[in-house]
């Protein structure tokens, strides 16, 4: 491998110790950023903050560094320069490009950083291999639920923050709205004034809608799929394979009809009748 070849497979390699590392790291720096800001909305000492604020700084450089690592190394770079995450990993790094313009609202593209995390979490992460289906479905879920519960908290923190200070006075409240919001209680006790404010209430509500009824049905389906396909213990006489479903008439491997010998009792009585029809006929 060349050079680039091999810059592009830790960029996007979790299985040899280089690439997990590398990954490791990126994650921990989008989560960290996000706890910056955090951290930022309540009273620190003015030390404290400057301080954050470098760390935050070097932060953006390394997250500009590594975007300029995938694009360099990216085999058909127009096509990953318009790609989902080379959009999100561009709209991370837009505060550091733009330092010298005077753009408040470009931080609110910092949020984005998280979205980032979607690839950790598509078929294998990097802490090992999802073994069930439904598993990881269930992590999509929990992560969706709080993709949109942190950027959207986030978004709505800037455009209440300056407006209405008293009931958006930190990230937690903004958190706190987002969750009762989506959890349709509504306590009222904290509401959008700004037009911004309600228009981002109104996308939240909307995002979240469309996407955690469509993940919820998808798990309902998979714990369905795999509940009807429980395994048992059935020895195939011809070519020794021990595991097949629960509905299974034939040998998975080699097509012979399965006695069932031993496992009977395990199987509906209709089932048992077609079973020893078949074995009679076969014999």
């Amino acid at each position: 491998m060349n050079l680039q070849q091999q810059v592009r497979f830790y960029l996007e390699d979790i299985d040899t110790a280089i690439g997990k590392s590398v990954n490791l790291i990126i994650t921990g720096l989008v989560l960290l950023s996000s706890a910056i800001f955090i951290a930022e909305t309540y009273p620190i000492p003015v030390l404290l903050r400057i301080q954050l604020n470098l760390l935050n700084q070097f932060i953006l450089v390394v997250f500009t560094i590594e975007y300029a690592f995938r694009l360099w190394s990216a085999e058909n770079k127009p096509r990953y320069f318009f790609s989902l995450y080379a959009l999100i990993d561009l709209l991370a790094i837009l505060p550091f490009l733009f330092t010298t313009i005077d753009i408040r609202f470009i931080r609110i593209f910092r949020w984005f950083r998280i979205l980032r995390l979607i690839r950790y979490v598509e078929g294998k992460t990097i802490f090992g291999y999802v073994s069930r289906e439904d598993s990881a479905i269930f992590a999509r879920i929990l992560f969706t639920l709080f993709t949109i519960i942190f950027i959207f908290s986030g978004l709505i923190y800037q455009a209440e923050h300056f407006v209405n200070p008293e009931k958006y006075s930190t990230f937690l409240d903004a958190v706190y709205f987002s969750v009762v919001t989506m959890a349709t209680v509504g306590f009222g006790d904290i509401t959008p004034v700004s037009q911004v404010g309600r228009l981002l209430t109104v996308s939240m509500i909307l995002t979240g809608i469309a996407l955690i009824p469509w993940q919820v049905g998808e798990l309902i389906k998979q714990l369905l799929k795999t509940s009807n396909r429980s395994v048992l213990s059935i020895l195939c006489t011809n070519c020794g394979l021990a595991s097949h479903d629960a509905d299974a008439k034939f040998c998975k491997i080699c097509g012979k009809l399965l006695a069932r010998v031993g496992s009977a009792c395990e199987l509906p009585l209709q089932d048992l009748s077609e079973f020893r029809t078949e074995i009679e006929n076969s014999t």
